[in-house]
């Protein structure tokens, strides 16, 4: 009897021994598995740009394009006069300002008279050229508008020409949403820009286009010269 009983706690012990090696065998299993399983996806939302990243590459874009700031009752009328080219929009921001308006086909006079050609004493291109100004540049017709008489003064009054020119110039880039305000000029005098958006007046001269950018400044295109007080 004693063998027999011995025989059958044995055969038990090794049962037991046994379904725990299975059951830790098992365990050992189900977690090897949980850790090689992939991680979960990236949600669509993560993926999606930000909305203030959004708004920043609208930004970036708007101000690489030339025409995104323009004002003026004048600006589709350029726009269609001038559509393509070095003298347009677009190809104006590629040249410093002296150049980029050798260029326009209606700053001819302007060209003339800032580059020696009107009165070969008086060349501003290089020192236009050289730094960052806005500058109100008068169209052909309002240069039109000045006594015949007083054209042939400024052939050889280099000082008055001079004097003109400069008082065009401001020192310094001025964007359409700023320029509203008094600003002293190169000249040494000061110029009074009032109204806004399309309607600006820059001392008793309409404003046709403004905002025109190039390559060292910020253009306004005008009606009438300026005349130093």
């Amino acid at each position: 009897m004693q063998t027999i009983k011995r025989t059958t706690f044995t055969v038990a012990g090794v049962a037991a021994a046994a379904l725990l090696s299975l059951t830790a065998c098992g365990g050992s299993g189900t977690t090897s598995g949980s850790s090689t399983a992939p991680s979960a996806a990236p949600s669509a939302s993560s993926m999606a740009p930000s909305p203030s990243a959004s708004s920043t590459a609208s930004a970036s874009a708007g101000a690489m394009d030339p025409a995104a700031n323009l004002v003026g009752p004048g600006c589709a009328g350029y726009a269609e006069k001038v559509p393509t080219g070095a003298g347009s929009v677009q190809g104006m921001a590629l040249d410093p300002v002296a150049v980029a308006a050798s260029n326009n086909p209606i700053l001819t006079t302007l060209t003339a008279a800032v580059s020696g050609k009107l009165n070969p004493k008086v060349d501003l291109v290089d020192t236009l050229n050289g730094g960052e100004f806005t500058v109100f540049a008068p169209v052909d017709d309002a240069f039109a508008k000045i006594d015949p008489a007083t054209i042939e003064t400024l052939k050889t009054d280099d000082a008055l020409l001079s004097k003109i020119l400069t008082y065009h110039v401001v020192p310094g880039q001025i964007t359409p949403d700023k320029i509203a305000g008094t600003h002293a000029t190169v000249q040494g005098g000061s110029v009074t820009v009032t109204g806004s958006g399309d309607n600006l007046k820059v001392d008793d001269a309409n404003v046709i286009c403004g905002g025109v950018k190039t390559k060292n400044a910020t253009v306004y295109l005008v009606d009438s010269v300026l005349m130093p007080k």
